[in-house]
């Protein structure tokens, strides 16, 4: 099943960027394997994913002890000040970052690691109140030069989620606020060069608004079964 769904998955994102004259070598596939075992990772790294993203920073901890750097993790969720030190021992990417002590904190964790720890920030683009991250214009601004102050961070792009819905324009509308925030950054002397957007039921728009990164779950795994853990799996 995880094979011909990666095999589908590559051959849409493959015509949609096709259709608007896109590189699909531009967009990295992030594999989203939060509850998700580890032949199941194995499994989709052997089909030519190397990205994968998870949510909690324990079960990112003891994945990355047994797989290492095999593949290339992202942080992709709610980040506690106290689970810092283990998603920056293991991410390459942490995508959720959206106040200022946190972004100090991870440069205090990698600092210890002598590493150069890349983020991205996390904005809100859409009225739902499980979303998080940050809303409005002048305090993304702030972080953002408040981030070009700390030596162990590279800031790298920016992160939403859009709105659960069918409105496609509702949809849209998130991933082109992202985009043009970026766009103003890097206007100011910055250099933002991810988008990190669209997930299993909004990718193809995603792509469309010029994503970067694809945080993909269900659409290559399945559903997930979330009463079981993930060794369970």
């Amino acid at each position: 099943m995880i094979a011909e769904n990666v095999k589908h998955l590559k051959e849409k994102i493959a015509a949609k960027c096709a259709d608007f004259k896109r590189n699909p070598q531009n967009i990295k596939l992030v594999a989203v394997s939060k509850f998700f075992g580890l032949d199941a990772i194995n499994e989709v790294n052997k089909l030519g994913i190397t990205d994968f993203g998870e949510n909690r920073a324990q079960e990112l901890r003891d994945k990355y002890e047994i797989l290492g750097d095999n593949v290339t993790w992202h942080f992709i969720g709610t980040l506690q000040k106290n689970k810092v030190k283990y998603a920056v021992k293991a991410a390459t990417y942490i995508h959720s970052v959206d106040s200022a002590t946190l972004a100090s904190e991870i440069n205090t964790q990698a600092q210890k690691l002598n590493k150069v720890q890349k983020i991205l920030l996390e904005v809100k683009t859409s009225s739902e109140d499980s979303k998080s991250g940050l809303t409005t214009e002048s305090e993304l601004l702030e972080l953002v030069n408040h981030c070009s102050t700390l030596q162990n961070l590279e800031l790298v792009g920016l992160m939403t989620m859009a709105a659960f819905t069918d409105d496609i324009e509702i949809i849209r509308k998130s991933f082109i606020e992202l985009r043009n925030l970026r766009d103003k950054i890097n206007q100011n002397g910055f250099d933002l060069r991810e988008l990190s957007m669209g997930m299993t039921n909004d990718y193809e728009i995603a792509i469309e608004e010029g994503a970067t990164m694809l945080r993909i779950g269900s659409a290559i795994f399945g559903q997930r079964d979330t009463t079981k853990d993930w060794r369970q799996s």
